[in-house]
This record gives C-alpha cells, sequence and structure tokens, in this order.
C-alpha cells in the first residue's frame, strides 16, 4: 500500500504521454481507495487531467484537494491555470489570489495573475504582476517576456529600454519562454529558432503514436485538416475563408477543426459552412481529439495558430496525419521535429535562411499569403473629418498592432513629419495608455502630440474603406504588417516596408512582390525614409505608384485567390506524395 499511496502522491506529471497519464491516475485512484482524504492526491490527480485536456474534471480534483486541506497552495495555483485554460479570468483570478493570500512570495502566481490580467486587457495591472513575479524571481525569464511584450503593446520604451540589453539572452538556455513574444522585439532568425526549439522541447516531450501504415495506393481525394483558434471575427479567417472556399472538391476533403473557446458570430457561421466537415474539438480532451482525427483519416493536418494564443501544437506532437504542416497563424518556425513542413515563398525564406527552420519549406511561386477577392469594402462615405484627419496635409498610416512600433520606425516617421508640412500620422488606438505615450514621444521629438491621430476599431468593411483617407502606409521593422499590409493594398493604399531577416520581418516585401510593386521594398532604414519622403513631396510619382496598385489588384498573383489555392493544392499534393514515396520531407517549390 505504502508503494501505491507514493505512487499516488508523486509531485505532478512532467511526461504527457497517453499511457503514463493513464497509469498515473490508475496509481491515483489506487491511493484513494486507500487513503480518501489525501489531498496531494487529487492534487495529482488534477494535474493529470489537465494535462489531458480534461479541464472540468481536473478543476473537480483541485476542489477536493481544497476541500480537504483549504491553505493548499499547489491546488490553488493549479486550479487557476486550469479555469483560465476554460477562458474564465474572473475565477481564475479568485484563485491566484488565494494562493498569493496564502503565500505572497509565489513567483509563480504572480506571473500567472498577469496572463489573465493581460488577456482581460489589463495591462497595467498585468505589467504591475510581472513586475512583482521579478522583485521575488529576479531571472524569471517568463514573466520578463511577458512584461517586455506589454510594455511594447503600451509604447512604454522607456521601460523597455531599461531591460533591452537583456533581449538577446532572454529564452536561449533552457527556460520555456514564449517564442511569439520575441517577434517583434529583436530580428535575430537564429534565436527565434533556438527559443522555438526550447519551446517544443519543454512543453512537448511526448512520444508521439506509431505512425499510419503507408496506403497501398494515392488516395483519389487527399484529406486536408485545418486547425485553428481563430475561425470567428479574427484576421485568419478572412484571409482563409476563400482558400477553403476554392479547394478543388475532386481533389479535396476539406475538414475544419476549432481548438479555441467558440465564439459564435457571422464569420464563425460563414467559416464552419465552408469546410465540407466542421467540428468543434476545443473542450475534447487530446486523447479524444487525437481519436476524432483518427477516425477522420486526415492524410494532411495544418496548424494555422501556433505558438499564438490558445495554440494547440501539442495535439500535432501525437502525429495525427502523416504529413503535418504550419501555416499562416505563427510567422516563424516552431523549432519541432514533427511539424515538417512550412508554407513560404522565396522571397520569405531564402535559400540561405532555411537553416533557421526546423520545418521544410513548401514555396509557393509568388507568396504564401493568402487572400479573399471578395471582401466588401464599404461604400458609406467617410470624410477626413470624421476620422479627425486635417483636410489638408499628407497623412502617414500605420495600422500595425502597438507592440510592432519602436523607436527606431518612431524616430523615422517624426523625422519625415518635420519634413513634411502638415503632415498627421494616422495609427490605431490598439489600447488607452498607448495614446498617451505616443503622444509624449512626439512631443520628445519635438513634433507636436496632436499631429499624431487614433482610428478607433470598426467593422471590418468601415475599416478597409477609410485606408483611402491615408495617403502612404509605413511599415514596422522587426514584425511587418501581415494582414494590416493586405489590408492596404486590397483597400488601394501604397505601403513602404524594410526588408528583414526573419520570417515576420519579410511579409510585406512577399505581398508587394506579387503585387508588382517591389519598388516599394527597401533594405536599409535610410532608403525607408528616404523613399517614404520622396513620395511624400512627389504628388506626381505617388499618384503613379497609387494607380499602378489599382490596376495591379485586379491583375497581379495577390489577390487571385483561386490561382492561389491551385498552387497551395499542388503544394500539399507534393508532400503527401513525398511521404507515400517514402522519403523524408524535403523542400517542395511549386510551379507557376
Amino acid at each position: 500500500a505504502k508503494s501505491i499511496l507514493d505512487q499516488g502522491k508523486g509531485k505532478g506529471i512532467k511526461g504527457s504521454d497517453f499511457d503514463q497519464l493513464e497509469q498515473r491516475l490508475n496509481d491515483v485512484s489506487k491511493a484513494l481507495s486507500i487513503e480518501p482524504d489525501d489531498a496531494d492526491a487529487y492534487n495529482n490527480m488534477g494535474n493529470a487531467l489537465k494535462e489531458q485536456g480534461k479541464l472540468e474534471e481536473a478543476i473537480e480534483a483541485y476542489n477536493k484537494a481544497i476541500s480537504i486541506k483549504p491553505d493548499y497552495v499547489d491546488a490553488h495555483y493549479n486550479m487557476g491555470i486550469a479555469l483560465k485554460n476554460q477562458g474564465k479570468l474572473e475565477e481564475a483570478i479568485e484563485a491566484y489570489n488565494k494562493v498569493l493570500a496564502i503565500k505572497p512570495d509565489y513567483a509563480w502566481a504572480h506571473n500567472t495573475m498577469g496572463n489573465a490580467l493581460k488577456d482581460q486587457g489589463k495591462l497595467e495591472e498585468a505589467i504591475e504582476a510581472y513586475n512583482k513575479a521579478l522583485a521575488i524571481k529576479p531571472d524569471y525569464e517568463t514573466a520578463r517576456t511577458q512584461k517586455l511584450h506589454q510594455q511594447a503593446s503600451i509604447c512604454d520604451w522607456d521601460s523597455i529600454a531599461e531591460d533591452i540589453h537583456l533581449i538577446p539572452e532572454l529564452g536561449m538556455s533552457e527556460k520555456d519562454v514564449p517564442p511569439f513574444t520575441f517577434l517583434s522585439l529583436e530580428d535575430s532568425p537564429e534565436r527565434h529558432l533556438t527559443r522555438s526549439k526550447i519551446n517544443a522541447k519543454v512543453r512537448f516531450s511526448q512520444k508521439t503514436l506509431p505512425p499510419k501504415l503507408r496506403p497501398s495506393h494515392m488516395p483519389k481525394r487527399l484529406r486536408v485538416g485545418y486547425f485553428s483558434a481563430d475561425f470567428r471575427e479574427h484576421p485568419a479567417s478572412y484571409l482563409i475563408f476563400k482558400v477553403i472556399e476554392c479547394h478543388d472538391r475532386s481533389l479535396f476533403d476539406v475538414y475544419g477543426y476549432s481548438i479555441g473557446q467558440p465564439k459564435l458570430d457571422k464569420m464563425r457561421e460563414k467559416i464552419s459552412g465552408a469546410f465540407d466537415v466542421f467540428k468543434d474539438i476545443h473542450s475534447l480532451s487530446d486523447i479524444e481529439a487525437l481519436k476524432t482525427i483518427h477516425n477522420d483519416k486526415i492524410d494532411i493536418a495544418i496548424d494555422l495558430t501556433g505558438y499564438t494564443n490558445q495554440g494547440r501544437t501539442r495535439l500535432f506532437s501525437y502525429s495525427p496525419a502523416p504529413v503535418q504542416i504550419n501555416y499562416l497563424g505563427y510567422p516563424g518556425t516552431l523549432g519541432t521535429d514533427f511539424i515538417d513542413y512550412i508554407v513560404a515563398d522565396q522571397n520569405l525564406i531564402p535559400k540561405s535562411f532555411q537553416q533557421f527552420y526546423t520545418e521544410k519549406p513548401i514555396y509557393l511561386p509568388h507568396t504564401y499569403w493568402p487572400t479573399n477577392n471578395t471582401r466588401i469594402i464599404s461604400q458609406k462615405i467617410q470624410t477626413k473629418e470624421d476620422m479627425g484627419l486635417p483636410n489638408d496635409g499628407f497623412v502617414f498610416c500605420c495600422f500595425n498592432n502597438s507592440y510592432k512600433i519602436s523607436p527606431t520606425e518612431f524616430d523615422i516617421w517624426m523625422r519625415l513629419m518635420a519634413k513634411v508640412d502638415g503632415s498627421v500620422l494616422w495609427l490605431l488606438k490598439s489600447n488607452k495608455l498607448v495614446k498617451e505615450n505616443l503622444m509624449k514621444e512626439a512631443e520628445a521629438r519635438g513634433i507636436s502630440g496632436d499631429r499624431v491621430i487614433f482610428a478607433e476599431k470598426v467593422e471590418n468593411s468601415e475599416h478597409l474603406a477609410r485606408h483611402r483617407l491615408a495617403d502612404l502606409f509605413l511599415d514596422t521593422f522587426n514584425y511587418n504588417a501581415h494582414t494590416t499590409a493586405s489590408d492596404a493594398l486590397w483597400a488601394g493604399l501604397p505601403l513602404v516596408t524594410k526588408l528583414g531577416k526573419g520570417f515576420a520581418a519579410r511579409v510585406a516585401g512577399s505581398l508587394l512582390n506579387a503585387v508588382g510593386l517591389p519598388e516599394l521594398v527597401t533594405e536599409t532604414e535610410k532608403d525607408y525614409e528616404a523613399l517614404i519622403l520622396e513620395l511624400a513631396t512627389n504628388p506626381i510619382k505617388l499618384a503613379k505608384i497609387k494607380e499602378k496598385l489599382t490596376n495591379n489588384r485586379l491583375t497581379q498573383p495577390l489577390f487571385n485567390t483561386e490561382l492561389y489555392t491551385r498552387h497551395l493544392e499542388n503544394g500539399y499534393q507534393q508532400a503527401y506524395q513525398n511521404y507515400f514515396d517514402g522519403n523524408l520531407p524535403q523542400t517542395i517549390i511549386v510551379p507557376k
């Protein structure tokens, strides 16, 4: 009995192999049959259930542990994590507050409290929570990383400057940090790869399931499964919707798997109807989800979320499909040994940069970026006055998320505004603090704060329409405009970018090449600034660029969704043929 009790009380569950988890649950059940009031065993049961994705049952187990031992810190903390994973943020915060009432110096609880507050949009409070975690544990890299990302979101550059020397080293040891946050903090494909590899190693330690038996003949139709947390009003759905519709049903059966908290809006209804089969698996445990995928006999599984919010890349670590692809959602490598390919193009990942990706590229001929050439641009009349813009004066614009803007770009933008009389900078109001901070930063650079104007978030077709009121879109460097670049170009607004090294830093260049405007892609900060100044002070040249964009929208490949889908399908077919032939993943080049 002693050995069973010891096993049932094991300190948490590190490995997540199904057999191991089931064995641990059996051990816990045996322990509880001998000692029914064992709080440790209930906590351990909760951890095993949480690892399996059975969050309701996990919370029930933690509650039993707490009923036996009310001041049980680990059980309160673990319950907070399970509640946050369910999207129950207020309840998660309540659980973390209970932890901190018992143990105020519990750094991990301050960090997870920060994460929940961040998800509620309470960025100042989130930063305060991360600072509390760091005061207790100064080497807590995850908390520092999250703090930096939220400081970037509110453009608190003075605070970032205090830690900026640490950025190159964060996440470079065997500590798990969220890789996404670094895409905007620095442009280093080598370090992005290292962080993703460490993240994968720490989070996906499972053994994969036995590989599926290779079929005796090529399937007549390939079953493609798209996995996303964002099948709702979200940029990813706007982009992928038309591709799903355009898939050739004589060659493909197209499945959609929703892995995020469901949000029942118009886009959810629209995109779910575009798939041949659509399943919501967000509430299923890993075991249940994998059974569903295996029963559906998926040939190619596509991760549309990656290391972004509510991602479930862990499912792919069990190889639910013989071919697995990283596409669109995460702009970089996932650093795993179980994702075979990444959809790209040769502008995005030049051959010499392939070394920074664990996936082999599927090179599409024009751009990797999907578009929807049926997106509606509102015909509602909008005036500059409506938007708070001056009737006269050049309108520089950047609708990128605020965390993408750094002092480097802002310095250039302010110098340009000083040289272009009466010009204004039109930005997106991502949060309430960003306006205050950026107006202050403008004043510090000799530009009146009221020349920086903020756009509120509006319905998508109206947002597309208001691009007509701007003159030129200015891109950010480490993390380019992605969806925002696509929006601007579809709305007829030219964009100037600077080509970086990492995936996220090269996307706008990929789009501009595909719309036939390579002359708007620069390679240095000096050239970026000079080109913008030339266009802002030479109305004839800018008018010619706008006319070219207007013509190219309907003739160049970027917005030819049907042609794009044929190319994407060719990439899928080559990837599956390669698997069918018994080969390891290899670079795929899709012909024009």
